[in-house]
């Protein structure tokens, strides 16, 4: 049987409404909050969920193309930022990407593995939405959707509780877990609730930015790049320490594919980006071996770029397209290191109407790594986007959702 939730008091403003209690309040019907809420309910927790938008996870939904890239097969704490990076190592523990893949296989999800070890619904990503919601439903979740957060208060001083007011009533309870998600995609509903109410209850803050998400070029560079548009190719993309090898695409206002959304969550505005455009290759050799003959350098190096591209980086470093005998050794030496450290400098990024998550969020200096809970705030709980955690690309943050979002669901 549920154990019966202690008494605490409505708050003079709210005396006279409509109430309701219950053990557990989740504010975010999104990946960390239907998971939190579904651990919660098993464990005999009378659970409320609430959301201001009208449709289950639509994140979910729209992740992965519509297959919902839901987790990797390598997961660690250096696949995550954060102010601390130690932070997320206990709730990765509790549970793991293998504690998922295990319960999606029980579902029967068909699922496969891409590249870098990102796993895939091999039919839709509503497959996962369907899990989460079927697990809150066996557990006695109530939920309200299209139910906007009016004002969040605690109860009177000295007792411990939470009262949520909205247009569909009043709701206590001594544990609030907030997963209201980041800024990331404001067309699907994302706000700022999170962080205002991690404000109200004078937790910090660390700087918010857009990640995951393509960098731009200024005007000119636009206009000189423009004609690459649509051309992508292999590359290691570096910015300080962090690098990543994966696709490059060039768009009509900058940059983008997966090697830039990874390396977007590094780079601040202002710096330079550098980008290795022949990984693995011998190009020293190959520029060596047709020295002496009678190509074109723009077709040597289309033998491994878009020969569309070549043309263009020849153009943009002032090289001329001589027949390779025609170039000295210091000239193919200066080739190949421009290859293999070309510098380009955005001037920004497409903001947060296209990046798949935001880095920053609520301190993890403010919360305890094992239960999600404030230290400074009993029975309040932050998980998922809202926290300063911000994966890779990859299933990286899904991972975080469920395994944040399991850790609180322990403890509330």
């Amino acid at each position: 049987m549920p154990s019966p939730t202690p008494p605490f008091a409505l708050p003079a403003r709210l005396v006279g409404h409509a109430s309701q209690r219950f053990d557990v309040i989740v504010l975010g019907a999104g990946a960390a909050g239907l998971q939190c809420a579904g651990v919660a309910g098993q464990r005999g927790k009378r659970v409320l969920v609430l959301d201001h938008a009208d449709k289950l996870a639509e994140k979910i939904r729209i992740s992965g193309g519509g297959r919902c890239n839901f987790t990797n097969t390598t997961v660690s704490a250096e696949n995550y930022l954060s102010s601390n990076p130690h932070f997320v190592r206990s709730a990765l523990a509790q549970y793991s990407q293998w504690d998922f893949i295990k319960r999606v296989e029980h579902a029967g999800i068909a699922y496969e593995e891409r590249d870098h070890g990102q796993l895939f619904c091999l039919d839709s990503a509503g497959d996962i939405i369907q899990l989460l919601d079927h697990t809150c439903q066996a557990a006695g979740v109530t939920r309200h959707l299209g139910c906007p957060i009016l004002a969040v208060e605690a109860a009177p001083e000295g007792q411990r509780g939470f009262w949520v007011e909205t247009p569909h009533g009043v709701f206590g309870a001594p544990s609030l877990v907030v997963a209201t998600g980041g800024l990331s995609i404001p067309a699907i509903g994302a706000t700022p609730l999170g962080y205002r109410l991690a404000e109200q209850f004078g937790l910090a803050i660390t700087p918010l930015r857009p990640a995951l998400v393509p960098l731009t070029f200024d005007a000119a560079e636009q206009a000189r790049f423009g004609g690459l548009a649509g051309v992508s190719l292999d590359a290691i993309v570096s910015c300080g320490k962090a690098q990543f090898r994966e696709q490059v695409l060039f768009t009509h206002k900058g940059l983008s594919g997966p090697a830039i959304l990874q390396i977007s969550s590094y780079w601040q505005a202002g710096e330079a980006i550098s980008l290795d455009l022949m990984p693995d290759q011998p190009i020293e050799a190959r520029l060596a071996e047709a020295a002496r003959s009678e190509q074109q350098l723009a077709t040597v190096l289309a033998q491994v770029w878009p020969k569309r591209f070549a043309v263009e980086w020849m153009a943009q470093q002032a090289l001329p397209n001589l027949p390779m005998r025609q170039l000295n050794a210091r000239q193919l030496e200066a080739v190949a290191t421009a290859i293999r450290a070309w510098p380009l400098k955005p001037c920004g990024t497409q903001g947060y109407k296209k990046a798949e998550a935001t880095c920053g969020g609520v301190d993890t200096a403010e919360l305890s790594s094992k239960t999600m809970e404030a230290r400074r705030v009993p029975g309040l709980f932050f998980i998922g986007e809202v926290v300063d955690v911000t994966g890779w690309l990859g299933g990286y943050n899904f991972q975080w959702a469920w395994s944040s979002g399991y850790a609180a669901g322990c403890a509330v």
